[in-house]
């Protein structure tokens, strides 16, 4: 009999699928980014919103050394959840194949373009021998000339489009209250508001939102990447 369940040795090579069907290094690796802080992002009238929390645990560490969302072309952002290691090697990736695309077409890259470059990347790690597949998870999105998009991709290669999505921590509960408030006609404001709610369930019991460890970014109709300040962040909010 094969077991059904158990990893047994079927966990030693991301290759190895198990008998029931599973390859083990590619959950592992999906349970990296479920301990990763919470990331979330999404659409509203006039752009895509993003948010991440840094989670500072250090009065000694600097935060805006900490990085969560990334400037990948002038449209186009990303929040990543799980190794910032991996994180980082792959956002060099898509900066480059952005470059790339001005270069040799001389128009800037389409978003689900580089999200199926940066998706076939990490399928790649999970078919060969000698690799693991990468530790991380993305929220990729903006506004290109088909309109507002925003993808997740796992680290098995996978990918799907939303209208807003989180990764990380309590990714569920999070996605639970898109479900219910969500809508299409969301001002910047309502999209603050809705995402500092997400970011609250990746909070440990009794631990408070704290806004200076926060990082909101949007892009809008204009094509351009813009950071949400602190001061708008506690005129939305109500808090310090």
């Amino acid at each position: 009999m094969y077991p059904s369940s158990q990893p047994a040795n079927y966990d030693r090579a991301a290759t190895m699928f198990s008998p029931d069907g599973r390859l083990y290094q590619v959950e592992y690796a999906s349970k990296i980014v479920a301990q990763g802080t919470l990331g979330a992002a999404c659409k509203y009238g006039d752009g895509i919103l993003f948010a991440a929390d840094k989670k500072i645990n250090s009065r000694l560490l600097l935060p805006e050394s900490v990085e969560k969302i990334f400037l990948i072309d002038d449209h186009i952002s990303a929040v990543s959840a799980g190794l910032v290691g991996d994180a980082r090697r792959l956002v060099q990736v898509a900066r480059q194949k952005s470059q790339e695309n001005r270069v040799l077409y001389e128009e800037p890259i389409q978003i689900e373009t580089l999200v199926k470059e940066i998706s076939n990347i990490k399928q790649v790690f999970t078919q060969y021998g000698g690799m693991r597949p990468f530790g991380i998870s993305f929220i990729i999105g903006g506004i290109d000339n088909s309109g507002k998009r925003l993808f997740e991709t796992e680290p098995s290669g996978a990918l799907a489009e939303y209208h807003a999505i989180a990764i990380g921590k309590n990714r569920a509960k999070a996605m639970e209250l898109f479900e219910k408030e969500w809508k299409e006609t969301l001002s910047k404001e309502g999209a603050v508001k809705l995402l500092l709610k997400a970011l609250e369930f990746g909070l440990e019991e009794k631990e408070k939102l704290d806004l200076k460890r926060l990082q909101f970014v949007y892009i809008d109709s204009s094509q351009k990447f813009r950071p949400v300040s602190q001061d708008e962040l506690k005129a939305i909010s109500g808090k310090n």
